[in-house]
């Protein structure tokens, strides 16, 4: 999601840390140590920071290759999460409600300069690379989980479809979303500032429409597995480990 909030300082350990964390949430899944169900939360929690790490940095980079240089100047070319929002917004409050509700939000945001790209089609770019990014990993996570039938294989499984469901979701037309942001460049100025006081509260009015009215929430998921299942992945693993990634339920 491509926004405009200031960059945080500092933090450079953060990435390292939550990749050392999930690295070893993986390790105990896959000696299938107790309390693995603890262990398979540790790993789609974490699994999702990195992936939205890779969509914000894919953000930035593809900004900086559309002549955009602000991106470098705000350090956003890194991993860090800390440099794209305040804590809260980036991962606090989507990482809540994916746990609670399911439902993969987009977090981080981005702050681009549209005026220094070259092109129009540039800022189309710049949105589509997140959701993308979400797609490619979902197409990694499916093809390496179907090869593993243990915890870990669950728990990357239930991530990958998480990144199936995060890029359908992101390409909605809808302000707030990456989608929304591939067709802006091309829409009237009137219609954006009047959108504008609204736009950073859609994600959640979409959040409570996927939680609250039935079959929206299964709309989604069914075709985010079978983009899963059109690239090898195993949905049954997948629904595995969203069960058990709720290990309080369970």
């Amino acid at each position: 999601m491509t926004m405009r909030p200031l960059a945080t300082r500092g933090g450079s350990y953060v990435f390292p840390l939550i990749l050392a964390i999930t690295a070893a949430a993986a390790v105990a899944c896959a000696l299938d140590a107790g309390p693995v169900n603890v262990w398979i939360f540790v790993v789609v929690i974490g699994g999702w920071l990195i992936t939205l790490s890779l969509h914000e940095f894919a953000h930035a980079a593809v900004s900086l290759a559309g002549g955009d240089t602000s991106v470098r100047e705000r350090g956003y070319l890194t991993l860090n999460l800390l440099r794209y929002s305040d804590p809260a917004n980036t991962f606090l409050i989507p990482l809540i409600l994916l746990a609670i509700g399911g439902i993969p939000l987009p977090g981080g945001a981005v702050l681009v300069e549209p005026w220094r790209l070259r092109h129009r089609w540039w800022s189309s770019l710049v949105s589509a690379a997140g959701p993308v990014t979400n797609m490619l990993c979902g197409v990694v996570l499916a093809w390496i989980s179907a090869g593993i039938d243990n915890p870990l294989g669950y728990a990357l499984a239930a991530l990958a479809l998480l990144q199936f469901v995060a890029g359908i979701l992101n390409i909605l037309p809808i302000p707030g979303f990456d989608g929304f942001g591939i067709l802006e460049p091309y829409l009237p100025r009137e219609l954006l500032e009047r959108l504008r006081p609204i736009r950073p509260w859609l994600p959640l009015v979409v959040f409570a429409i996927l939680w609250s009215v039935d079959g929206a929430s299964a709309w989604l998921f069914n075709l985010g597995a079978d983009l899963m299942e059109t690239f090898g992945g195993n949905v049954a693993q997948a629904a595995v480990g969203l069960a058990r990634f709720r290990f309080w339920n369970v």
